[in-house]
């Protein structure tokens, strides 16, 4: 049975937290999730269900995010790459595994190319290698309608700019995707100190995906109806990086870890162990309850 610790840290002047899942019988590095600007450290039950009983699990507060203190005016990245060097510090390991999940992808990437030595394995889902014009102006949008207290405006236009809504696509649990993304937008409208600012850095501080990676095994998995950033855009950030394996996933866009949940985190448990991927459930289609046209990939 794991145990929950949460730790609080701070760097460079800025307060943030951490929370660890110890696994007793842990067979490789912790893992740490990082996930979307709006997300928090309790919102990964399914990477504890099934990277758990391999791993300690770790999830953050970085800052910017969460309960942590606001980030300084400024580029943000050294700082949460900082961040999170601190909390490999912390945990008294000379190296984790790292699991990045959209903007999440983009802070790991940063981490792996800041410190490489310090991470075992790097998992990028989602990675928004290439971010079109529309998509900037469409979170300028969304940052208006926030600014003006249009909380409501603000979680739609979010929630329908991240996935593919096509219904001539087939997506797993689509609807209930998007209830979940648009609630949790409004959630974090309403409740969160950082969520303008979020929105603000998304739009200008965004991450640098070039320059390549070596020394790092690396796994980069795209949902197949990823309409944020192609299937193929991911591919070609894939092919910069010298050891690294990509997979499409079907029945997915852009929000692949809601919609085929434990199947990435299977994947996720393989890849950390060094486990056969070929075979990951991920990879087989879901069972569709209605037919549907086999259309070109919505990208």
């Amino acid at each position: 049975m794991s145990e929950e610790m949460i730790r609080s840290l701070s760097v460079r002047g800025v307060s943030y937290s951490y929370r660890r899942l110890r696994q007793p019988e842990r067979i490789t590095e912790p893992v740490l999730v990082l996930g979307g600007a709006l997300q928090g450290m309790y919102g990964w039950p399914q990477m504890e269900d099934h990277v758990g009983p391999v791993a300690d699990v770790v999830t953050a507060d970085l800052p910017g995010m969460g309960s942590a203190d606001p980030l300084p005016p400024g580029p943000s990245i050294d700082v949460v790459c900082a961040a999170v060097e601190r909390i490999i510090d912390d945990l008294e390991v000379p190296r984790i595994n790292l699991f990045g999940f959209s903007y999440g992808a983009g802070l790991a990437y940063g981490c792996a190319r800041r410190f490489p030595g310090r991470i075992a394995r790097l998992a990028l889902g989602g990675v928004p290698a290439h971010i079109s014009d529309a998509q900037v102006e469409l979170w300028r949008r969304a940052s208006e309608h926030l600014a003006q207290g249009d909380n409501e405006a603000f979680a739609t236009l979010v929630a329908q700019g991240l996935m593919c809504l096509d219904d001539r696509r087939h997506v797993a649990r689509r609807k209930l995707a998007y209830r979940y993304v648009r609630r949790s937008m409004l959630h974090a409208a309403r409740s969160s100190q950082h969520a303008v600012e979020s929105l603000r850095r998304g739009i200008s501080d965004r991450p640098d995906f070039s320059g390549g990676l070596t020394d790092v095994p690396t796994l980069v998995f795209s949902g197949e109806h990823d309409t944020v950033t192609s299937p193929a855009r991911q591919r070609d950030f894939a092919a910069t990086i010298s050891d690294s394996r990509f997979l499409t996933i079907p029945d997915a866009d852009h929000w692949v870890v809601l919609e085929r949940p434990q199947e990435v985190a299977d994947l996720a448990a393989r890849f950390f162990t060094d486990g056969p991927l070929s075979s990951a459930p991920c990879l087989a289609p879901v069972v569709r309850e209605e037919p549907s046209p086999a259309d070109p990939a919505c990208v």
